[in-house]
């Protein structure tokens, strides 16, 4: 089975476009439909289902998809091992992110990464699913590391390097009637209307979960991908939020109240897959992810809240 096959089937795959994949890889569109008709005939399978108006991966596909990323990453770590070790590093280093969560300083980690190894294409992909659909991500090949929360015990399929621990508060406009307070039991918070993040997302399932082991319902009328529009709906007063202390501690118009009957904290990971070595790129990314870091690495709760 030819590697460039692969290589042109999983660019296809994360397109879904053979434009842009030509594009991608640098080569003419037909150079593309060629290698996957060839790789099709080869397995016997149809690996894309193709109209005028779309291209979708066939149920073939979507199976073929972790193994040739698992494949191809198989081929860069042979190649990479038997280079020496003074040469340039090279390849892609891809990276999956919460969007609007200030957890790494990640403008000036990719910029001293870029100035330190040139010849490396980093590509960023800001997940609007959340931190479970950065681990699976992860897990299935489409990036190679992934900074996010993870609340419960990494998956198998994950290896996890503890970043930072942070508090989750209540967030409200400073109007509101709890605003003054230093911390509010939970039963005083089950009419309020809630701005929250989807379901997937790792902070609306730490709530979730706190409120229904309680036996107490919540009202979100107000469902946002990101810690910037979520803010700026409190601050016109659309309803109260539960998110980082770190990201709001210092951001204006908004009151700060803590949660009087329990402690939420938001464990902040990097993930790389457990199953696949990284390449000699991702493991100089990761060495250098910790100095950027822009969340304590371990805060202290705050003595003015509850503990």
């Amino acid at each position: 089975m030819d590697l460039r096959h692969l290589e042109y089937f999983v660019a296809v795959a994360e397109e879904l476009n053979f434009t842009k994949a030509a594009r991608r890889l640098h080569v003419v569109q037909s150079a593309v439909s060629a290698a996957i008709r060839s790789l099709e005939r080869e397995l016997g399978v149809t690996l894309f289902e193709r109209s005028a108006q779309r291209v979708a991966l066939s149920d073939a596909g979507a199976a073929l998809l972790p193994e040739a990323r698992g494949l191809l990453e198989a081929a860069r770590a042979v190649r990479q091992s038997v280079q020496g070790v003074d040469r340039q590093l090279g390849g892609t280093v891809s990276i999956g992110m919460l969007p609007a969560m200030p957890i790494v300083d990640l403008p000036a980690l990719l910029g001293r990464f870029h100035r330190e190894h040139p010849e490396v294409t980093v590509r960023l992909r800001m997940t609007g699913t959340g931190s479970s659909g950065l681990a699976e991500a992860v897990a299935s090949g489409e990036v190679d590391i992934a900074i996010l929360a993870m609340p419960a015990r990494p998956p198998s399929a994950l290896a996890a390097h503890r970043l930072a621990d942070a508090r989750l508060v209540l967030v409200m406009h400073p109007d509101h009637p709890l605003a003054g307070e230093q911390s509010v039991a939970l039963a005083r918070l089950a009419q309020e209307n809630f701005v929250d993040f989807p379901p997937g997302y790792s902070t609306r399932a730490m709530v979730d979960r706190v409120f229904a082991a309680a036996g107490l319902e919540r009202r979100i009328p107000l469902e946002v991908p990101d810690l910037t529009t979520c803010c700026a709906f409190v601050r016109e007063g659309l309803g109260i939020a539960v998110v980082p202390e770190f990201a709001v501690v210092n951001e204006p118009g908004l009151s700060i109240v803590y949660l009087a009957d329990t402690v939420l904290i938001w464990p902040l990971v990097l993930a790389t897959s457990a199953a696949r070595r990284p390449s000699a790129a991702v493991r100089a990314l990761l060495d250098l992810v910790d100095s950027y870091l822009l969340v304590p690495v371990s805060p202290a709760l705050s003595s003015d809240g509850p503990s």
